[in-house]
């Protein structure tokens, strides 16, 4: 188990299972590229689309795509069904994601997402007139004791961090920019839904939809150390139409 110690002087055996093929199906779908060599590839993700298949999403995901691009050349830490993903992001979430070629590159992130030194920077929309120009939100997360789709601030959950900084202040609105010190499910939208500032358009943690038909969440900016080559790498993926569109009004 997880949570079981291990002790000095005891003997454990280990298995290690036949590799079994992935029963998911290519599929030719166009991705963005932001980048790609030989070990990672940064997908800038659109709205809409499923990381990975789960009940209801056996196709058209990410996955399924990158399995057309890629090949063989994804990672298989994660197992059949997530080949080749470091993290995720929420299906109606636009923006960067980091995706691994390869084991060795993944162990290499998966490390650097563990101690915090791969950076992650999200943009969003949120109702009301945020006062403080900066702040950080420092509230556990776990799942929703009644509602089993939601995620909720609850004391028994896990440490979640988000720090955020007001970009621009519009009337009803803010925009704001926030970064994941940890990255839990849901975590920026259960954080500002706790403030007290929902995401526009988010259906689940805010009824309020005149603005948009997605929550207003943008993947924006991405800096990690490259896994083999040890290069600072930098990214940003430009606002989405939708989210500029609310801005422009």
């Amino acid at each position: 188990k997880k949570n079981q110690k291990t002790e000095a002087g005891a003997d454990y055996t280990v298995e290690i299972p036949n590799a079994q093929p992935i029963a998911l199906q290519p599929e030719k779908i166009d991705l963005e590229i932001a980048y790609e060599d030989s070990d990672v590839v940064i997908i800038n993700k659109p709205k809409g689309m499923v990381v990975h298949p789960a009940a209801g999403h056996w196709s058209g995901t990410l996955v399924n795509a990158l399995l057309y691009h890629c090949g063989d050349s994804l990672s298989g830490i994660n197992g059949q069904l997530r080949p080749g993903i470091v993290h995720r992001i929420d299906k109606d979430t636009s923006g960067l994601l980091l995706v691994a070629k390869n084991d060795f590159a993944h162990q290499k992130l998966a490390a650097q997402l563990a101690d915090h030194t791969m950076h992650r920077t999200y943009v969003c929309l949120a109702c009301g007139n945020i006062r403080d120009d900066n702040g950080v939100i420092d509230a556990p997360i776990a799942r929703h004791p009644q509602d089993r789709k939601k995620m909720a601030v609850c004391p028994d959950g896990k440490r979640a961090v988000t720090h955020f900084q007001v970009l621009a202040r519009y009337p009803g609105y803010t925009y704001v920019q926030c970064r994941l010190e940890t990255g839990r499910t849901h975590q920026i939208r259960v954080h500002m839904a706790h403030l007290g500032f929902p995401l526009i358009g988010d259906y689940l943690y805010n009824p309020d939809m005149e603005y948009m038909t997605r929550q207003a969440l943008h993947s924006h900016h991405m800096e990690f150390i490259h896994p083999i080559t040890g290069e600072h790498m930098s990214f940003t993926a430009p606002l989405p139409e939708d989210m500029a569109r609310v801005m422009q009004e």
